[in-house]
């Protein structure tokens, strides 16, 4: 009944008059997030470089603004738990911890406006954050919600420990009409279905799209293949329920890019960005912009990738093979009748050479396409629907592919995307 009730109350709360409708997002957000590299680290004293404060996103800006990744379109720079005093000031106000960020969130903002950015930080909608920082429950809303808009922030990530499912169905469209409300554009990211298992009948998608930019829905990421392994598959296992709640202003966030840290290899770095960009996920860095690599560099910084990411048309792409062979196709339909296929390796014994044709894989009869490959930038010209090709694709790897059409569609992408659920892209075992 509880449950019940509290979806009767988000339903009653998210009536399309107080749908989110502020033009945010129309693409999935690019930027950089502090929590998975950085964490609630606040031993400035002794780790000065590595902790929560104002010097670490100063220096995070500088890098984003210098490095070419800003122009790329990783504009967002997100402050995550942590930040704030451990107490709200006399008036009841969130404020920054002032040892950490001596000159307050409104001089960060200012200096990442200077620099073409734009500044997020982190809320919880509960009585505490995760970190047990205050948070902001429902008679602070409002509150909260003025003073980030105040300050000058660009997007609020408001996360659910420490509240109910009742509060939190009120909570969540609360703060989109609170935000709203400020005349301040401000993307709005919520932990809502994470925190409800993530599928109905415990999560609306209709109702979260109306409230939310964009959403987490299952787990943190940690810095390893196996917690990027198991989002995947979740995503994968559930795509018949999350892939229509995805398009523009509107997202589902699998969470961050942990590329250019600790946990995953070469190959595995280049199949989280190759399978977070066919998810039409947001890409949201959490590593060290100081001293990334080169590699990892290269990787999150491929042009084409981030094209293919912020697609105008916004269809979250989908698993449409899964082999006995341990080899896995994703397709994501792109605008202007184009497509991007991801041929994904979960083998761990060797380089597997892996047959097809895009006539399996459910593409247009009669079509013929040019073809780009997106690691490597070599193309190939005039494949047919019904040729059979060969990819050769290495352990934990990809190999990912960019198509256009270069003779007529009888039947374009959008078409398909309205049939059946499932119609044209169930897996297949051939």
């Amino acid at each position: 009944a509880a449950v019940l009730s509290g979806l009767a109350l988000a339903l009653a709360l998210a009536l399309p008059s107080v749908a989110l409708e502020n033009g945010l997002a129309l693409t999935p957000p690019m930027g950089w997030l502090a929590w998975e590299r950085f964490r609630c680290n606040v031993d400035c004293r002794t780790d000065p470089r590595n902790c929560i404060s104002e010097t670490l996103f100063f220096e995070m800006a500088d890098r984003l603004a210098e490095d070419g990744w800003r122009e790329l379109g990783y504009k967002y720079i997100n402050i995550d738990d942590c930040w704030s005093a451990k107490q709200r000031d006399a008036a009841g106000r969130l404020v920054a911890d002032p040892e950490r960020f001596p000159r307050g969130i409104k001089a960060l903002a200012d200096y990442v406006h200077a620099r073409g950015l734009k500044l997020g930080i982190y809320a919880d909608l509960g009585t505490l954050t995760c970190g047990g920082y205050p948070g902001t429950t429902l008679d602070r809303v409002e509150q909260d919600a003025q003073t980030f808009a105040e300050w000058g922030v660009d997007m609020l990530k408001l996360d659910g420990c420490y509240s109910s499912g009742e509060e939190q169905a009120e909570g969540y469209p609360e703060m989109a009409r609170a935000l709203n409300a400020t005349g301040r554009p401000i993307v709005y990211s919520c932990s809502w279905p994470a925190y409800q298992g993530g599928l109905p009948p415990k999560v609306n998608y209709t109702i979260l799209a109306e409230v939310c930019n964009l959403w987490r829905n299952y787990d943190d990421i940690q810095d390893s293949w196996d917690s990027v392994l198991s989002i995947l598959d979740w995503f994968s296992a559930n795509q018949d329920v999350l892939q229509p709640a995805a398009g523009p202003g509107h997202w589902n966030d699998p969470d961050m890019l942990v590329i250019g840290n600790f946990g995953l290899s070469y190959e595995q770095s280049r199949s989280q960005m190759a399978l977070w960009t066919v998810m039409a996920a947001p890409l949201l860095m959490s590593t060290d912009l100081r001293t990334i690599s080169p590699s990892a560099k290269e990787i999150l910084q491929n042009r084409l990738m981030i094209q293919i990411n912020q697609d105008p048309l916004g269809i979250q792409g989908r698993r449409i093979v899964k082999e006995k062979s341990h080899i896995e196709v994703f397709l994501r339909p792109l605008s202007q009748a184009a497509s991007a296929l991801v041929f994904f390796s979960r083998r761990t014994d060797m380089p597997f050479l892996y047959t097809t044709s895009l006539a399996k894989l459910h593409f247009p009869e009669d079509a013929v396409y040019e073809v780009q490959d997106v690691y490597s930038g070599k193309t190939i010209s005039g494949l047919k629907t019904g040729d059979s090709f060969s990819v050769i694709i290495d352990p934990s790897g990809v190999v990912m592919w960019y198509l256009y059409p270069t003779a007529l569609l009888a039947q374009p992408w959008h078409v398909v995307r309205q049939q059946a659920p499932g119609g044209g892209f169930r897996p297949v075992l051939l």
